[in-house]
């Protein structure tokens, strides 16, 4: 195929014959070489003053050596330079939770910076689609800091003019794949800046003991678990109502006893109350005194349980009219926790039509007009479907454990969680492993974090109900 030429040089050009093959070449300008050096000097020079002004302190201790060995020779140069490493160490040796703090992290943060990330980001970028190659000229992404926690990798990335959270979220697997990472999870920090988090270990790979008791009764947040950046994990439930999502064996049992295990000082002061509903007559029976005469296994007894919880709610509902918007517990009014192991066998496998309309009615009332007047339901299930669980947009906080497809992840914490990185597909059957692990989207942040319930064994709950069932010792 013949090519246009540039410029007019085309029409000086005269063959004989149509076929022939045209060559241009273009005429060569012979570059000085002190212009050669001096481009090449001063591109060195500003990648220096680049490399000072982002990092200093690497580049101070990199350069003090050698000013002391210019200036005053090699032996004066060892001999101050020496009691700063050795410093070092012997910190890091006997204080080592406040030398990673101060110097360890910082240091691996810049290490992987260079290495990792700053090294790979421009193929990572064009090959995932995230930057763009126009007319011979890269526009990237701007990679604006790294930070080191024990167990991961906080990437704050500038995004390109016109770009979306959606468009970093879709391509998460890229970018884990890219930077030698098992997964990413995408947030947007600011405006125009979003953090790429790139866990490194996984510190909720081994099972949790259960969670001491309380030492004070409380309603407040109660601490079930970790979290994935190791602190704990405490999970409202006074003022808002829970759904919790999960196939068989994903740990559904860990959250609702380490609720109730949370609850029990609370309860025995006065300030909480019990109900439970079980309807497989497995999980919540082996605790069957904790609830004393608040307990229910049968869909009759489910239903009329569920009933006589809306009738509270709706005796509160109209003493609390025009005096108080929010509930606080009192030995009067306590807080009443409604704890359904398997809301689904209720509301969608239960074959009397009129028993499964009363107790979807119930639920619903209760998720409704339940928070202000401090009625709260714990509702647990395997299917996530809106054919089976109807109501489950009336729950505020979401945990999702265990599922089977992808689909489902969006299913329980909503559109977009698992662009985000909620892959709770991709947790391990392995009860050892992936037991209780989860991820939690609250009502407060669009953001899933991942956590790991405790474990509460069948030990933990015979002594809990020999000792919190009415009637019981301490």
């Amino acid at each position: 195929m013949f090519r246009r030429l540039p410029g007019d040089e085309a029409r000086n050009l005269v063959t004989t014959t149509p076929d022939t093959a045209v060559v241009f070449r273009p005429a060569v300008v012979t570059t000085p070489a002190i212009l050669t050096l001096i481009i090449l000097a001063g591109r060195i020079v500003v990648g220096l003053v680049r490399a000072t002004w982002r990092h200093p302190i690497a580049m101070l201790a990199a350069a003090t050596p050698g000013v002391l060995t210019l200036v005053y020779g090699w032996r004066v140069a060892l001999l101050l330079s020496t009691p700063t490493p050795v410093g070092l160490i012997a910190w890091a040796l006997t204080n080592r939770v406040s030398f990673a703090r101060l110097v360890g992290w910082r240091l691996l943060a810049w290490w992987r910076l260079i290495w990792v990330y700053r090294r790979h980001w421009q193929p990572v970028m064009i090959v995932s689609g995230l930057g763009r190659h126009i007319r011979g000229r890269d526009y990237l992404p701007r990679l604006v800091k790294v930070t080191c926690t024990p167990w991961a990798d906080l990437v704050s990335v500038r995004m390109l003019k016109g770009q979306a959270v959606k468009d970093w979220a879709d391509r998460i697997d890229h970018l884990a794949q890219g930077f030698g990472a098992t997964s990413c999870r995408v947030a947007l920090s600011q405006a125009g800046r979003i953090t790429l988090t790139f866990p490194r270990t996984d510190p909720l790979a081994t099972p949790i003991s259960a969670v001491p008791l309380p030492a004070e009764p409380s309603v407040r947040a109660v601490e079930v678990g970790m979290q994935e950046d190791g602190q704990p994990w405490r999970l409202k439930v006074h003022g808002t109502h829970v759904l919790v999502a999960g196939a068989t064996g994903a740990g559904k049992g860990s959250i609702i006893w380490s609720v109730i295990r949370g609850l029990l000082p609370a309860v025995r002061a006065g300030l909480v109350e019990l109900w439970a509903l079980d309807p497989k007559l497995m999980e919540l029976s082996y605790g069957r005194a904790l609830f004393g005469p608040r307990y229910a296994a049968t869909p009759e007894d489910c239903a009329d349980l569920l009933d006589r919880a809306v009738k509270v709610m709706q005796e509160r509902a109209a003493r609390f009219a025009g005096l108080q918007r929010s509930h606080a517990p009192t030995i009067d009014d306590p807080f009443v926790l409604v704890v359904v192991d398997e809301v689904a066998f209720l509301t969608a496998y239960q074959s009397d039509r009129e028993l499964r309309r009363r107790i979807s009615a119930a639920l619903a009332t209760l998720t409704t007009q339940g928070r202000a007047v401090g009625v709260g339901v714990l509702a647990a299930l395997q299917d996530p479907r809106k054919e089976v669980m109807n109501i489950r947009n009336l729950f505020p906080d979401k945990i999702a454990l265990r599922l089977d497809e992808s689909e489902q992840v969006d299913m329980v914490l909503g559109d977009g969680a698992r662009d985000r990185g909620a892959l709770a597909d991709h947790i391990s059957p392995v009860p050892e492993l992936g037991a209780g692990v989860g991820y939690v989207r609250l009502e407060t942040s669009p953001d899933p974090i991942r956590v790991r319930a405790a474990y509460v064994s069948d030990t933990d709950i015979c002594v809990m109900a020999g000792a919190f069932a009415p009637g019981g010792g301490a």
